[in-house]
């Protein structure tokens, strides 16, 4: 496939996420929308209001002549079976996050990928957001001097209208509340920035949502090059978005207006050195669900390597994991532990 020719692609699932990425391909002319994959019939006139080609089930889909990938927006336990699906019919596949729940899981999809030699992608889009791509360069530059600590947060209420039973309400398909749906872009954020993690702490709670999973979840990690970190991921309060790193010369704090699927809302870089007054940036959003679509894209006709190596997406899934485990049993998990 030469970079000009348009890369043909299923949607696997077309409730929120899976609608909006059909929007944000849709005129894109590096893809071709081939078709979307939903058993679920209230989504069908959905579907066919733009003019989108609809199958069942997701066997059909890897039948369809001319498919080159298939985009996962899947309820997370069927990650692991679809993406071994993908891999044996020869289809590159991207994945929603979580690749999986556990990281053993994460581990099987990774090398049925390898071994059948197609690109896996993960949806973890705000690694190409312009502010946070500054930010790692500043931590990278050593301009921030010693890493000492960073604190992240990922909240909003977009999914407070869930029914109560929905597959994100309970702990066995989301687990530890907001992790899944939120936390988890934090833990991958911060991976890229300090490398691998060594112990989690983490507590969750149910404040106001009724949800078996909880509606809060807050975690405290230690990377094994030293520094720590805290999250927290909120299902139901105002929109707010924010990374904060410290270092011994200098901190720097990312704050988004919007979320990554709401065009508009500035983002303010602010940073901040002893004696000196606090400077702000501001950077224009941008579509970054759209940039990491190109760039497995381009990863997939061999263009350009994906920025995600397969270790970090394996090492998210053992984090998560251990932040589960450790919510759960209400104490200290290491890593290795998982």
């Amino acid at each position: 496939m030469s970079a000009q020719t348009p890369f043909n692609v299923v949607i696997a699932g077309f409730g929120w996420w899976g609608s909006h990425i059909a929007a944000r391909l849709k005129d894109q002319p590096d893809f071709n929308i081939r078709a979307i994959v939903e058993p679920f019939e209230g989504n069908h006139a959905k579907i066919a209001e733009q003019s989108l080609q609809l199958v069942t089930d997701l066997d059909a889909a890897l039948k369809l002549p001319d498919v080159d990938a298939i985009i996962l927006t899947t309820p997370n336990p069927v990650h692991e079976e679809q993406i071994t699906a993908c891999a044996k019919a020869g289809v590159h596949v991207f994945c929603e996050k979580p690749l999986g729940l556990t990281a053993a899981s994460a581990r099987r999809s990774v090398a049925a990928c390898i071994e059948a030699g197609v690109q896996l992608g993960i949806g973890h889009e705000r690694r190409y957001e312009p502010a946070l791509v500054a930010l790692k360069d500043a931590i990278q530059s050593g301009a921030l001097g010693t890493i000492m600590h960073a604190e992240a947060a990922f909240s909003h209420d977009k999914l407070i209208g869930v029914p109560q039973g929905d597959w994100r309400t309970t702990k066995a398909v989301s687990p530890a509340a907001g992790m899944t749906a939120m936390g988890i872009h934090l833990t991958d954020l911060l991976i890229s920035y300090f490398g691998r993690v060594e112990t989690v702490q983490a507590m969750t709670a149910s404040r106001s949502l009724g949800w078996e999973t909880g509606d809060v979840v807050t975690a405290q990690l230690k990377f094994e090059a030293g520094m720590t970190a805290t999250l927290s991921a909120v299902l139901h309060t105002p929109h707010f978005i924010r990374m904060h790193v410290f270092g011994t010369q200098e901190w720097i704090e990312v704050i988004n207006e919007s979320h990554p699927d709401t065009p508009g809302g500035k983002v303010r870089y602010n940073s901040g050195r002893s004696g000196q007054d606090v400077t702000t940036q501001s950077f224009e959003w941008e579509d970054a669900v759209l940039h990491n679509l190109q760039a497995f894209r381009k990863a997939a006709i061999g263009e350009e390597s994906y920025p995600f190596t397969n270790d970090q997406l394996v090492h998210n899934i053992e984090v998560l994991e251990a932040i589960t485990v450790s919510a759960e049993a209400q104490r200290t998990v290491k890593i290795s532990e998982v």
